[in-house]
């Protein structure tokens, strides 16, 4: 141990957002990743368990020795944007109270209407959908969201890895709503769009699946 660097913020920070982006992972899979040693790997997990952001669960996987997994905590999760959660809350919570369900709605409207111009003025003149899936995941990345897209077989799949806004959806249900509706608007005609992780519900990211809706068109 006495070889031992401290750990950087930009180390740290590789670390917690491969797992932020992939989920659990060994110590092994993070050191080939970052390319570093297994045990620079370990060291530096432990350091950041130190500190609360990570931890490690023991796993079966058939036959064979169980692996060590390493997964953000809840402080790991908070190490990214939150976009000034408490003031969102508290807004959102007054214009309930003062105001009443009703107004709440209307600036939800509002926000998703702000949203979808931002989108379509950034996206302009982009046709392809790949192409416009490329550039929205960029977008929403520098949003706060660490999104990334990947095609399948019948279809594109669009994921993003956290959310800026997740307390205030977990407040207002009509923001995850908007956003779902923003997504299908922005990507145009002749695609479906469905969310079949959510964060709000649990999972670990939402995923958002795209396929095609007329019939005979490849990917």
């Amino acid at each position: 141990m006495e070889n031992y660097r401290p750990i950087t913020k930009a180390t740290a920070d590789r670390f917690l957002q491969l797992l932020k982006t992939k989920g659990p992972q060994t110590a092994a899979t993070l050191a080939a990743a970052l390319q570093i040693t297994g045990e620079g790997a370990r060291l530096q997990l432990l350091k950041l368990a130190e500190e609360g952001l990570v931890v490690s669960a023991t796993t079966s996987k058939g036959v064979g020795r169980p692996v060590q997994l390493w997964n953000l905590t809840p402080l790991g999760h908070a190490h990214f944007p939150d976009n000034h959660a408490e003031l969102t809350l508290q807004l959102l919570e007054t214009i309930r109270e003062e105001l009443g369900e009703e107004a709440l709605e209307a600036v939800v409207a509002a926000r998703e209407l702000q949203q979808q111009n931002k989108y379509m003025v950034a996206l302009e003149g982009i046709t392809d959908l790949a192409d416009r899936l490329n550039q929205f995941a960029i977008i929403r990345t520098s949003e706060g969201y660490l999104a990334e897209w990947k095609a399948e077989e019948d279809g594109f799949v669009f994921i993003e890895n956290h959310c800026p806004i997740c307390c205030a959806a977990t407040k207002c249900a009509n923001i995850c709503t908007s956003e779902l509706r923003t997504f299908k608007n922005i990507m145009g005609d002749g695609v479906n769009i469905s969310r079949s992780d959510h964060i709000i519900a649990g999972d670990r990211r939402c995923v958002y699946r795209i396929t095609f809706a007329k019939e005979g068109v490849q990917v």
